[in-house]
């Protein structure tokens, strides 16, 4: 079998644009980028309210134990077997995806997030119910991981195979908003119950009332934001991609088979692509908010943190998730002008060295205005770096693999690398900064392992930014 080649020969021609019969777009701009970002940010707020819980709730309602630590291991373990659904999940909405269509598949993915969601916050706790209650959190988590396997990958391909050519990473970024703004979302939510059911002597802890029933809002609240995303996405026609390929009889009826057979090395290289991204947003939120909250001086058997109210920390790190945000847009255009391959290259050298300066910026734990203040440029310089790797994802991942199967690949390359990554690293950093007593750099280095994984994934992929999507069983540019 000869390979085709899908990098365009004249770069300058910016490709055709996806038309009607009539000469209009399917979907306008406006219907693309509020079906990318709207189902991405719910999938993303239902995933952080469990994360938030995680840290703030679930140790105690859960997974009881004499030592805190253990009991928020415990806690991440469930968080991270989540990761481990999610490249199941990739496979079985790849199939749909690449079979039956996009618009379906998302659908599907956001209602079957949305009731795992819902669910959670009906569930009975340890102290009720004993070990059930863990057990079915489980249960739901792996669900949630299940359905946000699927979603990514489509969101992203709804944003890029509706997009002009010359403009994909700049489109592909709106389903990466999702994640700042669901994060926001759901952490302000937490907040807004947090402070309407304050502590007994500390604003900051958490109530008997919101430890009892408070906690269970935001992830009721999230039936509403399915409802929301539901009647958006409704409204989206197929692309003209996917029909293409279907009228050309390219659509193949395995499509995990077809791409392990013929794209496993950009199955591999996408999967490291993406896992310094992981490891660095995890660290960023749910291991952060951990060693940021944790007292100082510590409790028996655990390390010493910040011991920063929660409240606190929280508005610190949505302060952080706006620069998130504002760079995950401002690396379309960017990755759109330079190329994917290279702006990332030039990022991840950046996190780098940013994990190896996690000392200087965490370990000093004294205390008083001026340490908040350097933490929170941590938190600034770490989001900023997230924004400008995470953006142009929603470009690269998707434009690795042909048509028939770039629901499949892409989703399958995301979602593996989240158990490498995502799964890991609240586990591996709480660990590693129980290990060194309380200190960071154990952390940092683990951060800059990761990131040296990805700047040798990198070396050996090819740039994609000028791959023709209209050439729709061409061979991944790897």
């Amino acid at each position: 079998m000869v390979a085709e080649k899908r990098v365009k020969e004249q770069t300058g021609d910016a490709g055709p644009h996806l038309t009607a019969t009539d000469g209009k777009p399917l979907n306008s701009p406006a219907e693309v980028i509020a079906a990318s970002l709207v189902g991405t940010t719910i999938e993303f707020y239902d995933f952080y309210v469990y994360a938030t819980a995680a840290v703030l709730v679930f140790p105690k309602l859960f997974f009881p134990s004499s030592s805190q630590l253990a009991s928020q291991l415990a806690s991440f373990g469930v968080f991270g077997a989540a990761m481990i659904a999610r490249p199941v999940g990739a496979i079985v909405f790849g199939h749909m995806g690449d079979k039956r269509g996009r618009k379906t598949t998302l659908v599907v993915s956001l209602l079957t997030m949305g009731i795992a969601t819902f669910l959670a916050g009906c569930l009975p706790t340890f102290q009720q119910i004993g070990l059930l209650a863990p057990a079915l959190l489980l249960v739901l988590r792996l669900t949630q991981g299940f359905a946000l396997g699927g979603e990514w990958s489509g969101a992203a391909l709804v944003a890029t195979e509706n997009a002009p050519a010359d403009k994909r990473a700049l489109y592909g970024t709106f389903p990466q908003l999702g994640a700042p703004i669901g994060f926001i979302i759901a952490n302000g939510l937490f907040l807004i119950i947090n402070f309407a059911m304050p502590g007994e002597h500390d604003r900051g802890m958490a109530s008997d009332a919101f430890l009892a029933w408070g906690w269970r809002i935001p992830f009721l609240f999230s039936a509403v934001m399915v409802i929301i995303g539901l009647w958006v996405r409704s409204k989206l026609v197929e692309s003209e991609t996917f029909k293409k390929a279907e009228s050309q009889g390219a659509v193949v009826k395995m499509p995990l088979a077809q791409t392990l057979r013929h794209h496993f090395k950009a199955v591999v290289l996408g999967t490291f692509a993406m896992l310094a991204t992981y490891v660095l947003f995890y660290l960023m939120t749910t291991f952060s908010l951990t060693y940021g909250t944790a007292p100082n001086p510590p409790k028996p058997g655990s390390p010493a943190g910040l011991n920063i109210p929660y409240t606190h920390f929280v508005l610190m790190q949505i302060a952080g998730v706006v620069f998130f945000g504002l760079f995950t847009l401002a690396s379309g255009p960017l990755a759109d002008r330079f190329g994917r391959r290279r702006m990332l290259l030039v990022v991840t050298v950046a996190i780098v060295i940013f994990a190896l300066m996690f000392p200087l910026f965490l370990d000093d734990k004294s205390g008083g205005f001026g340490r908040m203040a350097v933490v929170e440029l941590f938190l600034i310089i770490g989001f900023t770096l997230m924004g400008f790797t995470f953006g142009p994802m929603g470009a690269l991942l998707p434009e690795m693999f042909p048509t028939n199967v770039r629901y499949t690949g892409s989703a399958i390359a995301y979602n593996v690398s989240s158990i490498l990554g995502a799964a890991l690293a609240p586990i591996i950093a709480t660990a590693l900064w129980g290990a060194a007593g309380g200190s960071t750099w154990m952390v940092g280095v683990y951060l800059a392992f990761a990131a040296v994984l990805t700047l040798v994934a990198l070396v050996f992929t090819k740039e994609t930014k000028d791959i023709d999507f209209s050439d729709d069983l061409g061979v991944p540019v790897v």
